[in-house]
C-alpha cells in the first residue's frame, strides 16, 4: 500500500470516528423571555449513554460547548441554562459522546449550622439546619430550624431578617400554617410561642452540586404539641431548594422552592382560612416606607396590594453601598388556589415603620384538605436581582417558569 492510500483512510476512519460521537441533534422551542430560562429534557429519550460520557454544543449560532448537569431521576432529566442570545425564541443543539467541557460548578457547604450555595466566591442562599434560638431573655418557645437566611442579592446584600423584636417568629424565608385542625386540636404552627405546634428540620434526604445548580431536599416536620405534654407529627414537608447558577455579568438569580406536603399519619391535616399561612418572606430591616416598593402581576402596589391574587409579587429598594435590588416571587399554575391570594403589610404596617413582609397565602379565603395517602405540591422560583427589574422582566419569567416546566420535554 502506498503512503497516500494510507493517508486517505487516515481521513475516512476520523470521519466515521466523528459520526459515532454524535448521538442526536435536537432544537428548543421557547416562549420570548427578557431573561434566562432553566430548562430541562428526558435524557433517557435520546440515549443511554453514562452522563460522565456526554457533551452538550449549541449549534444555532456556530458551535458552543453548554454547561450541563443530569438529574440521576427515573428517567433521567438533562439540565442547563438557555442564556439570553439576541431574543431568539429557537436553539437548536447537538449531544455528542465525549467528555464534557469543564465549567465552573455552584456548591453546597456546610457552615455553622447552615447549608450554604455558593457560586464561586459569592455565597447566595443559606438554609439553616440547626436550631436557632431567641435572643436573650426571650421566651425559648420562639426557637426555630429550617428556614432560608440569609438569602444575598447578587451583589452581596442579605435581603431577608430573622427574629425581629416585633416578630420573634418570623424567620427569613419559611413557611408554616396558621390555623390547622388536627384530631380534634386547632393547631398553629406559625405563632409557635403558643407552644401548639411547630416545623423543624429532620434530615437531609439529598443534595448534589454542578455547573448548573446546587440543590439540597430536607425534611421538615410540623409537630403538634399534645394536651398530654406528647408530641405527634401531623405533616411531613419535602422541600427541594434549588439555586441555578448565575450567568456571567448577569444582576440575577433564579431560585426554585418546591414543597411536596403528605400526612403523617392516618389522620389527616385540615388548614382552615385564614389571613395569613404558608411561604412568607420577612425582608432586610434595611427596608421602609420610604425606600422600598412592591408590584404586582395585577399592576398593584404597596398601597392596594393586601387581600389581592397575583400571579407573581415583586418587592425592590434600596440596598446598602448605594445599590437597589430586590426579589421577585413567582406562584406556579398548580398551585393550590391560584392565583393566590396576598398578605402583605403596607407603609403604615407596624406602626407606621413601613417594614416589608409578604405572604403568598393560598388559604387565606378557602380551606384545605389534606389526606393521608396523597401528596400536595406547592412549587416557587425567586428571582433574585440587583439593580432594576420591570414588569415586562417579571412577566416573563413568570411565562417561562409555568410554560417550560409544563410542555419542556
Amino acid at each position: 500500500m502506498n503512503k497516500v492510500s494510507i493517508a486517505c483512510i487516515a481521513v475516512i476512519l476520523a470521519l466515521v470516528s466523528i459520526s459515532c460521537r454524535q448521538i442526536t441533534t435536537f432544537s428548543v422551542e421557547l416562549p420570548a423571555s427578557e431573561l434566562d430560562i432553566p430548562f430541562s429534557i428526558n435524557l433517557d429519550s435520546l440515549t443511554s449513554v453514562p452522563a460522565s460520557s456526554l457533551s452538550l454544543w449549541e449549534t444555532t449560532q456556530g458551535k458552543v460547548p453548554i454547561p450541563f448537569q443530569v438529574s440521576e431521576t427515573n428517567p433521567r432529566r438533562l439540565h442547563w441554562i438557555i442564556r439570553l442570545q439576541d431574543g431568539l425564541t429557537k436553539r437548536t443543539y447537538r449531544l455528542s459522546k465525549a467528555a464534557p467541557e469543564k465549567f465552573d460548578s455552584i456548591k453546597a457547604v456546610k457552615r455553622n449550622g447552615a447549608l450554604v450555595i455558593r457560586a464561586g466566591n459569592k455565597d447566595l442562599l443559606g438554609y439553616q439546619y440547626e436550631t436557632v434560638y431567641p435572643p436573650a431573655g426571650q421566651d425559648s418557645s420562639y426557637k426555630r430550624s429550617g428556614f432560608i437566611h440569609p438569602l444575598w442579592a447578587p451583589n452581596g446584600q442579605v435581603l431577608t431578617r430573622i427574629q425581629p423584636p416585633d416578630h420573634y417568629h418570623h424567620y427569613g424565608i419559611w413557611n408554616p400554617w396558621t390555623r390547622t385542625l388536627f384530631e380534634q386540636d386547632t393547631v398553629d404552627f406559625w405563632n409557635i410561642r403558643g407552644r401548639k405546634g411547630a416545623v423543624r428540620f429532620s434530615k437531609f434526604v439529598s443534595q448534589a452540586d454542578g455547573p448548573v445548580f446546587a440543590e439540597y431536599t430536607a425534611l421538615h416536620e410540623h409537630v403538634v404539641f399534645k394536651k398530654d405534654n406528647t408530641e405527634k407529627i401531623a405533616l411531613n414537608e419535602l422541600q427541594t431548594v434549588r439555586v441555578y447558577h448565575p450567568g456571567a455579568g448577569n444582576n440575577y438569580y433564579f431560585v426554585d422552592i418546591t414543597s411536596k406536603l403528605s400526612c403523617a399519619s392516618e389522620s389527616p391535616l385540615l388548614i382552615i382560612a385564614y389571613r395569613y399561612g404558608g411561604l412568607g418572606w420577612r425582608a432586610t430591616e434595611h427596608w421602609n416606607r420610604y425606600n422600598s416598593e412592591m408590584l404586582t402581576s395585577e399592576g398593584n402596589t404597596r398601597d392596594n396590594t393586601d387581600n389581592t391574587r397575583a400571579k407573581w409579587i415583586m418587592v425592590y429598594g434600596e440596598l446598602p453601598e448605594n445599590d437597589e435590588g430586590g426579589m421577585v416571587i413567582l406562584s406556579h399554575t398548580s398551585n393550590y388556589n391560584h392565583p393566590e391570594p396576598l398578605r402583605v403589610w403596607d407603609k403604615n404596617g407596624n406602626d407606621g415603620r413601613g417594614d416589608m413582609f409578604i405572604n403568598f397565602a393560598p388559604t387565606k379565603n378557602k380551606d384545605w384538605l389534606l389526606e393521608p395517602g396523597n401528596t400536595y405540591t406547592l412549587r416557587y422560583r425567586l428571582v433574585v436581582f440587583n439593580g432594576k427589574m420591570t414588569k415586562e422582566n417579571a412577566e416573563s419569567a413568570w411565562s417561562s417558569f409555568t410554560s417550560v416546566s409544563r410542555n419542556g420535554f
